[in-house]
């Protein structure tokens, strides 16, 4: 199946916001999923320490997923041919920056999404531990419960004095 023509309007928005989808798998798994975690870190290790600026901002990239999705857009557009309103070059670009836009916008959403399921975790666990710990009062609350109660009576003692 070919690209959308410019004339095919719709169809060019359907392919849009299909084709940034796997923009953004792709550009998240490398830059936040385990699998490459130890080349990330490496690359996040030399973007730190490479003497020269053109190395440092290299091995920038495989660390931030806004940058690293500009690098999948322009291997997808390769391979699909992919153009936005316009038939020539120019919608080569436009294309190029609204996949990346609309990609970004996916991760976004997917990142506010882990970190939310994440949140929930961590909460249903401390819930857990509260049901499951037994209800252990130190002593010094202890002493402090008793207290209170004879300092109660005193001040009823006085008062009827």
């Amino acid at each position: 199946m070919a690209p959308p023509s410019s004339a095919q309007w719709l169809l060019q928005i359907v392919w849009l916001l299909l084709l940034a989808i796997p923009i953004a798998c792709v550009a998240w798994t490398v830059t936040h999923e385990e699998v490459f975690r130890e080349p990330r870190e490496f690359c996040a290790e030399r973007s730190r320490s490479a003497r020269s600026l053109p190395a440092r901002k290299f091995f920038y990239l495989f660390t931030c997923e806004y940058c690293f999705s500009h690098y999948v857009t322009i291997f997808f557009l390769i391979v699909t041919r992919y153009r936005l309103l316009l038939d020539d070059w120019r919608g080569y670009l436009i294309a190029f920056f609204a996949l990346v836009a609309v990609a970004n916008v996916y991760m976004s959403s997917f990142g506010r999404l882990r970190q939310e399921v994440k949140s929930e975790k961590l909460e249903a666990k401390k819930k857990e531990k509260e049901l499951e710990a037994p209800a252990v009062v130190p002593a010094a609350s202890l002493s402090t419960a008793a207290a209170v109660p004879r300092e109660a009576r005193e001040l009823t003692r006085t008062g009827t004095d």
